[in-house]
């Protein structure tokens, strides 16, 4: 009896086998479904990494479209007079040329009280406005600046390249010219 306990019988052994190969068949399915899943889910996480990406770069271009648009509607409500003040500088030259000949003792001309005060209250309204006046005699000729009417033969050599005269003064509303000056340019 020990012998036919011992003896397999042919028939349950191809039944192991073929029990054997069904459970790796299975497990390789298994791993090619887990393999599949995963391959999925690093799609599916390179996908959501892109989308992220793309949000935050339209993120921050809609943010610094946003700047943008603030900075420009204060830069335009800051030179939103900008003509106008430029129309009045004519006007505030003729009274410069009217002081300085009035202020010239060689002259009969007289600068009233009154037209003085006028004078005064124009330069003062105009500078609160944020109009300010450029220095240009004896600084180096930038052309983004001035406006050289001519140059003539410097009188000494350290004026060459410089503005020698300023015959009609520039103008800034605030850091923007409003008026380049018209100036006269040693050669």
């Amino acid at each position: 009896m020990i012998d036919q306990e011992n003896t397999a019988n042919p028939a349950e052994e191809i039944d192991l086998d073929t029990h054997d190969q069904e459970q790796s068949t299975e497990s390789g399915k298994k791993k090619k479904k887990a393999g599949k899943e995963s391959d999925r889910t690093h799609q599916l996480e390179g996908e959501v990494a892109e989308l992220k990406d793309k949000f935050l770069r339209l993120y921050a271009e809609f943010d610094n479209y946003k700047k943008r648009t603030v900075k420009e509607k204060l830069d335009l409500m800051r030179t939103a007079a900008q003509d106008t003040l430029a129309s009045l500088l004519p006007v505030l030259d003729d009274f410069d040329r009217a002081k300085r000949i009035a202020d010239d003792p060689a002259t009969n001309e007289q600068f009233s009280e009154g037209v003085e005060l006028v004078y005064q209250k124009l330069v003062a309204t105009l500078r609160n406005l944020g109009v300010h006046e450029m220095d240009s005699t004896g600084t180096d000729f930038n052309p983004e600046l001035h406006d050289a009417i001519t140059d003539i033969p410097a009188p000494r050599e350290d004026l060459k390249g410089k503005v020698i005269d300023t015959v009609a003064k520039g103008y800034y509303l605030h850091d923007k010219i409003i008026r380049h000056a018209k100036v006269v340019v040693g050669r």
